[in-house]
């Protein structure tokens, strides 16, 4: 039987406080194992003298939570840490990115959220019809995204084929790397948009520089492009 996990995470705030919105599907098919990534990871948190805490993207680019008393290098270097060791992940992903200006009230966004979720399941639906079971890992933090998950998904997939759990950030490596694929996508738009902030160019560099070492990286993961990598 073949199992496909989706872990989401989401950027941006519900209440429509912040200019951009992002959402990130990570995809993982569990024939392949990440228990090997995951020790390597461990690893090298003991070099580098870095707690094992879990990955945390906005905190750790603005000191604050568990990073809160932690020096900018410190941060760098997990930051830097999980970037390399996701790239060892066999995992792909998709950002779904929208300008608050342009997507209306909460339900209006539901809808949008929604819609293009569903395009989107159909536009792979080969892909997904690959496995018996389609499990969705979400926290369940914003109700507009479950909603729209849910919605989506058993309106282009069997909902005999898709199960849900309600899972921590914080329990899941899968679901930090999709925490961090949903802030780079974000950091992204903001840099090509010429609004990257002070923060931003503190841990990336100029936009040429986040281009060649974070963008250029995580673009190999996109579902579009491992598919189009195996045609």
């Amino acid at each position: 039987m073949r199992e496909l996990s989706i872990f989401a995470d989401e950027s941006g705030g519900q209440n429509g406080h912040s200019k951009y919105y992002a959402l990130s599907l990570v995809f993982h098919d569990q024939a392949y194992g990440i228990g090997t990534q995951i020790a390597e990871h461990e690893r090298g948190l003991v070099i580098r003298g870095l707690r094992n805490v879990p990955f945390h993207a906005g905190p750790i680019l603005n000191g604050h939570e568990e990073y809160e008393n932690v020096s900018v290098d410190d941060r760098k270097s997990y930051f830097h840490l999980f970037f390399m060791d996701l790239q060892k992940l066999p995992i792909t992903y998709h950002t779904f990115l929208y300008r608050r200006s342009e997507v209306g009230d909460k339900e209006a966004f539901i809808a949008r959220m929604r819609r293009d979720l569903v395009n989107f399941f159909f536009d792979y639906l080969e892909f997904f019809q690959a496995y018996d079971v389609v499990k969705i890992y979400y926290d369940n933090g914003q109700e507009m995204v479950a909603q729209a998950l849910h919605a989506a998904a058993e309106y282009a997939l069997s909902k005999n084929v898709v199960m849900y759990r309600n899972a921590r950030a914080s329990e899941f490596f899968l679901s930090q790397a999709a925490d961090l694929l949903c802030t780079l996508e974000l950091t992204a738009q903001k840099y090509a948009c010429g609004e990257a902030t002070r923060t931003d160019e503190l841990m990336f560099g100029c936009n040429r520089a986040f281009r060649k070492n974070y963008l250029k990286a995580i673009k190999r993961k996109r579902l579009s492009t491992a598919q189009k990598s195996h045609t």
